[in-house]
């Protein structure tokens, strides 16, 4: 496959078919969509349950129904789709026979190397959207010892298995988290016919809302919550057997029989492609360094959805695709990229990262016209402040600080940024 495109989307999910359908809308002529997976939709194709779609389909649906709805859309508005084909890097020139270039290196069209069931092939864009989703970290990234048997999975891979491939997944179950996704991973395991000996957290607390957990303690009520614990081990032959649980207050460990282990949340960026570009990364999110249009260090390359923040909920990167096209049309048009890099917004502990991670004066706000922030330990009611060197740009409540949930900052304060002022720092003030 040798084609020319206005726009390559890296990424068939809910934030890559929301851009291409509103790069269509726009008036774009050809736009590619390629996702690696068999089927384009991303995440939600296997996630079982309701709850998405509110803010951007402005109905409440299950996750395969909501998948399909902007599969559909894409159809509709004439995006071309094409499905297990994967993103290389850049093509390398056939004449010199070198290496392929990193994005920064050749201004112009980009010459990007797929490959699919047809083989390998080369896509030539105007502009480039990469929109590749987050990761749960898998056990080897989280370093927990012992042996290595059948039975250790991530969210993800449980999903696709229940509802993908109607696999059985085991009888007793470890979860491994106690934020969001870890409470989907519960009812995924329910959907299966697998009872749940214990969610165990590292934290003090649950990272969830108190109606889920409260729902949670009413449908499976021994369901026990064991806070302040870490999985210290997995041990079993063929399939698991057990995990060794350690209390984080006493130093006592136990062990507690099980077959399954689900590791939930902890979430990476897929930013391979991203780093392999060249592309200047944040540090603290791990993904590509973006400002509030969500454009990245090299011209006519922008970023959207859960690259940037793992993981917000499919409505939320869906409305990053939608508001990265505008974006993405201004630069077909012509707009000139910003010659001066944008100025970083500086994470104060106990924060840890914002996204977008980087402010261009002048270049309007963030998706939803707020700024997304994480942070890393639990922290009572509070209040938000947005310093430039000795200035207060603004301050704001954020109610209850909870870690693995989102916190918002409203963009308000972004004209009285002095764009000769230095770095932008937000803390609790």
């Amino acid at each position: 496959m040798n084609v020319d495109v206005d726009v390559l989307v890296v990424g068939a999910g809910p934030a890559g078919l929301a851009a291409a359908v509103e790069l269509r809308r726009l008036g774009v002529g050809r736009v590619l969509a390629v996702d690696r997976e068999a089927e384009a939709g991303g995440v939600p194709r296997h996630t079982g349950h309701t709850g998405f779609g509110v803010r951007d389909l402005h109905r409440f649906v299950g996750g395969p129904r909501y998948a399909a709805a902007w599969v559909a859309r894409a159809a509709a508005a004439g995006v071309e789709l094409r499905t297990a084909t994967t993103v290389t890097g850049r093509a390398a020139s056939p004449a010199a026979g070198a290496p392929a270039p990193t994005w920064a290196s050749a201004p112009g069209p980009l010459a990007m190397a797929l490959t699919g069931p047809d083989g390998l092939g080369t896509v030539t864009a105007r502009a480039v959207l990469l929109a590749t989703g987050c990761r749960e970290r898998p056990r080897s990234a989280r370093l927990v010892p012992g042996t290595r048997p059948l039975g250790v999975l991530t969210t993800g891979a449980l999903q696709q298995l229940v509802h993908l491939h109607r696999q059985p997944v085991g009888h007793r179950a470890v979860v491994v988290g106690a934020e969001h996704v870890s409470f989907s991973a519960l009812l995924t395991l329910a959907h299966a016919g697998a009872s749940v000996a214990a969610m165990v957290t590292e934290a003090p607390s649950h990272q969830t809302y108190a109606a889920f957990r409260a729902a949670v303690a009413v449908r499976w009520p021994r369901t026990r919550l064991l806070t302040s614990t870490r999985v210290g081990a997995i041990f079993g032959r063929q399939r698991v057997e057990a995990v060794e649980l350690t209390d984080l207050a006493t130093g006592a460990t136990r062990r507690l029989a099980c077959d399954t282990v689900v590791f939930t949340g902890d979430w990476v960026p897929d930013h391979e492609l991203a780093r392999l570009g060249g592309l200047t990364m944040d540090p603290g999110t791990r993904g590509p360094l973006v400002d509030q249009r969500l454009r990245t260090s090299t011209p006519g390359v922008f970023a959207a959805g859960n690259l940037l923040h793992g993981a917000e909920t499919a409505d939320v990167a869906a409305l990053d695709g939608r508001h990265v096209a505008a974006a993405i049309r201004d630069h077909l048009a012509g707009i000139p990229w910003p010659a001066r890099p944008p100025l970083p917004l500086v994470c104060r502990p106990p924060l840890r990262w914002a996204a977008p991670g980087a402010v261009a004066p002048g270049a309007g706000a963030p998706p939803m016209g707020r700024f997304v922030l994480r942070i890393g330990e639990l922290r009572g009611h509070a209040r938000l402040e947005v310093r430039q060197g000795d200035r207060v740009l603004a301050t704001s409540r954020a109610g209850r600080l909870v870690p693995n949930r989102s916190i918002s900052l409203p963009a308000g304060w972004r004209p009285r940024v002095d764009p000769d002022g230095g770095p932008l720092g937000v803390g609790i003030a």
